[in-house]
């Protein structure tokens, strides 16, 4: 295929975990065959430039750094790059200048690029803040408690703007749990849940600070792969005026998810005892249930069921 016909995609955050699983999956994908992708992390991507790669160090907030990335009209970016939780409560100047002021920067260029790229936003459920209504659904009001969710908030509402207007072909998934990276940040208050599944198979002694019928929100890393993938393809013309939407994910009870692992890992030794803390049980165990009619309407899908969810989680 001639060069000139070739798409032209973008992957900000191609360091970051999901980053780097969705690049290997966008270069090996027949779907997206006729893409030549930009890699753009503050760390060097593992990957090597190639006729269909090129890599790009740097910080999304230097307008030199930008205008390297997009001196090519984009026709689609999936933007996963930003500053995560607790570092953007540490530092919530740093968190504003990248993940707002740098995205908005951003989303502009696309806007006087002028051919509406579809753009994929890794928003968060972080948006949903703590006491959300019960069940959470496509009409659940966001009220973000925390610096991260805001600023993921502030960019879903320019995403839907900006597709309104149609500058932007824009879609914001918000992403619940993902599971179950190996090395997984142990600064994350979140980090526990990663834990589990590998201490699990490795027969470790487990204590989770949850209560057995805590609930939370679970997706694999290989099904949140498959959800950008999936938005990516998705026709523009399924697309209404709500561009934020939470992904599709299992609603899962602590003491289930031991039971699973247990059935998937019988020869696995590990004790597991329950000592909940009342700060992280509030923030990752009383999630009420959770429906996504939007998402599942067009496509979106959760791992099926928690035995599904354990063997892809452990792909990872």
């Amino acid at each position: 295929m001639p060069n000139g016909t070739r798409r032209n995609v973008i992957v900000t955050g191609a360091s970051g975990f999901i980053g780097r699983k969705l690049t290997c999956a966008l270069l090996a994908s027949p779907d997206y065959a006729d893409c030549n992708l930009t890699l753009i992390d503050i760390l060097p991507p593992p990957f090597e430039a190639d006729d269909r790669t090129r890599i790009i160090v740097g910080d999304l907030a230097d307008a030199a750094v930008l205008d390297r990335v997009f001196d090519t009209p984009a026709d689609l970016v999936f933007h996963l790059g930003g500053i995560l939780g607790g570092a953007a409560e540490a530092n919530p100047a740093l968190a504003r200048r990248v993940n707002v002021d740098a995205t908005l920067d951003m989303l502009d260029r696309l806007r006087l690029a002028g051919n509406r790229p579809r753009v994929v936003f890794a928003s968060s459920i972080a948006v949903f803040g703590l006491g959300q209504t019960d069940p959470v659904d496509d009409h659940t009001i966001p009220y973000p408690a925390m610096v991260y969710g805001a600023h993921k908030r502030m960019v879903e509402i320019a995403i839907e703007q900006m597709s309104a207007r149609g500058w932007i072909d824009g879609m914001a998934l918000r992403l619940p749990g993902i599971v179950a990276r190996r090395d997984a940040d142990q600064k994350l208050k979140s980090a526990f849940i990663n834990s589990l599944f590998h201490d699990y198979a490795a027969s470790r002694a487990i204590e989770l600070p949850v209560s057995p019928q805590g609930t939370t929100w679970l997706i694999s890393t290989e099904a949140c792969v498959d959800a950008f993938l999936h938005a990516g393809r998705v026709p523009a013309d399924l697309l209404g005026k709500q561009r934020a939407f939470t992904l599709p994910a299992q609603w899962v009870c602590f003491s289930d998810l031991i039971t699973g692992l247990a059935r998937h890992f019988p020869e696995s030794r590990a004790t597991v005892t329950f000592s909940p803390n009342e700060d992280l049980d509030r923030q990752f165990a009383r999630q009420p249930m959770l429906a996504t009619p939007l998402a599942d309407g067009l496509g979106f899908r959760h791992d099926g069921d928690i035995a599904t969810l354990i063997s892809q989680a452990l792909k990872s």
